[in-house]
């Protein structure tokens, strides 16, 4: 039995001097430096047309053709349907028949009135001038109506031509050849829309509106002259076109909570169309900030971003400032200092003061980090 003791009390002092002579933990350390982060947001959104119309019929008649194909592009101005325009063609010619008798009588009442004013005196009296004089106004106002009789008999022939006020694309027809319209019914006859340039309604949460408010008022974000958007298709690709903000909604959704701005995006090969869903990133200005990377935070209980640097060879726990993310970072504003070195890797073992070996590593583009002992033992990177 003492023997049994006299070698637990020999391992716990070779254990004991083991301990005491363990070299620091080692921990894989970034240097921060200060730089011009882009402040974005990333937020769902929805294709719309940049403008779509609804093709009605202005005048009754049956149609006669339909000049058009479905989902090939047209011109403004293209002609889409034909109404038969026999009825209106008779009109026109009628208006222009009264244009031309109201013509005649205006001269005949001018001929009047240039004679009685020669008779004035001598065989005609003031009374026959007044009214040759009055006459003539008549006809003139006969003449006034008879041409815009003439007008709207005019347009009214025109309109059975029914043409495309924008360029887009027609959809299906709603009508078929034969069939009887009605001026301005309520159906459609067809809708064109327009794809190129097409428009991107995104909503953000109106509480991270206001923080972003607050941040330029507080001069942490410098606001871009423009605010540009990139998209991310329901496929995961990228859309090949950056798009620039035309308008925002000056209220918020009672039901979402969200305000809503609008991006307009070429889009010449209408690989976006009305309805998709998509994510947009929007760039709304840049931060003078540091980029920590969020594989180097930690969330608090209470919601308190903390992050490790090394201060003279000792783990120091900091309380992070952000106002948003950048690719794989936060963008701090408060908490760290460029030229500090932050802890990325060896994070599991650290405690307040505890005394820590560095060594340099780097992370990659998608946040993964790389060790660089081997360049610090070949002299290209100099450990701490």
């Amino acid at each position: 039995m003492v023997r049994r003791a006299g070698h637990l009390f020999a391992f716990l002092v070779v254990a004991s001097t083991a301990n005491a002579q363990m070299p620091p933990p080692t921990v894989g350390v970034i240097q921060l430096e200060a730089q011009a982060v882009p402040r974005s947001l990333v937020e769902p959104g929805r294709a719309m047309a940049s403008a779509e119309v609804d093709i009605r019929p202005r005048v009754a008649g049956v149609v006669t053709e339909i000049l058009y194909q479905a989902g090939r592009p047209v011109e403004a101005g293209d002609v889409l349907f034909r109404i038969e325009p026999s009825t209106y063609e008779a009109d026109v010619r009628a208006a222009e028949a009264d244009l031309a008798a109201a013509r005649a009588a205006v001269k005949e009442a001018e001929a009047a009135v240039v004679r009685s004013e020669r008779l004035l005196g001598t065989g005609t009296s003031q009374s026959t001038l007044d009214t040759a004089r009055s006459t003539l106004e008549q006809a003139r106002a006969t003449l006034q109506s008879a041409e815009v009789a003439r007008d709207l008999a005019q347009i009214d022939l025109e309109r059975t031509s029914i043409t495309s006020p924008i360029t887009g694309i027609p959809g299906f027809a709603a009508v078929s050849v034969g069939d009887l319209v009605a001026a301005n019914q309520a159906d459609a006859l067809a809708t064109v829309t327009q794809l190129d340039p097409i428009d991107v309604e995104i909503w953000a949460p109106s509480a991270r509106v206001l923080s972003l408010i607050e941040d330029i008022s507080l001069d942490r974000v410098e606001l871009a002259e423009s605010i540009t958007a990139t998209l991310t298709l329901e496929t995961g690709r990228a859309f090949e076109a950056r798009g620039s903000m035309v308008a925002t909604s000056q209220s918020v959704s009672e039901t979402t909570g969200s305000r809503a701005a609008r991006f307009r995006f070429e889009n010449p090969r209408h690989i976006l169309l009305p309805g998709m869903f998509v994510r947009a990133d929007i760039v709304l200005g840049t931060a003078n900030a540091i980029l920590v990377p969020q594989s180097a935070t930690e969330r608090e209980p209470d919601g308190e971003l903390t992050a490790w640097v090394v201060a003279e060879g000792r783990a120091v726990l900091r309380s992070l400032q952000e106002i948003g993310t950048h690719a794989h970072g936060w963008i701090v504003t408060e908490g760290v200092a460029a030229g500090e070195l932050l802890a990325v890797d060896g994070l599991a073992s650290l405690t307040p003061g505890l005394e820590v070996r560095t060594v340099p590593v780097e992370l990659d583009e998608y946040g993964v980090v790389h060790d660089l002992r081997d360049a610090v033992a070949a002299g290209n990177v100099e450990a701490e």
